[in-house]
């Protein structure tokens, strides 16, 4: 094979592979900001603030969930992160609470055997909502963090494309300087002759 046919075969493969990688990178960067978008737009919209730094709903939390809450002290509710730590060291820390530790199904289990307890079924209804909640806002964090990897892939396949682009222009280069007759593997096309004994 031509040196000069095999130069151009791979300085094609790193051009289409660079657009390739372009358009990966294109769709990812999409896929980041439409993520990123909707999570804080939803989030926003329902207005949650973590509590106040020195407040009462802060202190009483446990040493933990209190440094954790304490980051975002007095913020909105605007993101992924903040999802996560608002679900699982606040509401979930009140959640706890509520029924020693049981969690929706077991109160609403009870409730279901002690029908005209209405104080079970206060806590069922507050397990509930607390549960739904805090649901609701680990899908937020999961969707943030996907968006968060979407984001990462698209700066790989930007740098890979760079590669690649850069690759290709020393394919060209070297293409022109090589010659027309030369081969690129020569040594694949010598007959070696078999040695007498």
């Amino acid at each position: 094979m031509r040196r000069t046919t095999f130069d151009a075969l791979l300085t094609v493969a790193g051009l289409g592979l660079a657009v390739v990688l372009l358009i990966a990178g294109a769709l990812l960067t999409w896929g980041y900001t439409f993520t990123n978008n909707q999570v804080h737009n939803q989030l926003v919209a329902q207005k949650i603030h973590f509590p106040a730094k020195g407040s009462e709903s802060l202190t009483s939390l446990p040493a933990p969930d209190r440094a954790a809450v304490s980051a975002y002290a007095g913020q909105q509710l605007a993101n992924g992160q903040q999802a996560a730590v608002y679900a699982d060291h606040f509401i979930a820390v009140h959640l706890q609470k509520i029924a020693g530790g049981k969690t929706y199904a077991e109160l609403s289990a009870q409730s279901l055997a002690q029908p005209n307890n209405t104080k079970l079924a206060d806590q069922v209804q507050t397990m509930f909502r607390g549960t739904t909640l805090r649901g609701l806002l680990l899908n937020a964090y999961a969707f943030w963090k996907m968006g968060q990897i979407a984001l990462i892939a698209a700066i790989v396949a930007f740098a890979g494309a760079t590669l690649m682009l850069i690759l290709a222009a020393f394919g060209v280069a070297h293409l022109r300087r090589t010659p027309a007759s030369a081969e690129a593997f020569p040594e694949l096309g010598k007959h070696v002759e078999p040695q007498a004994a």
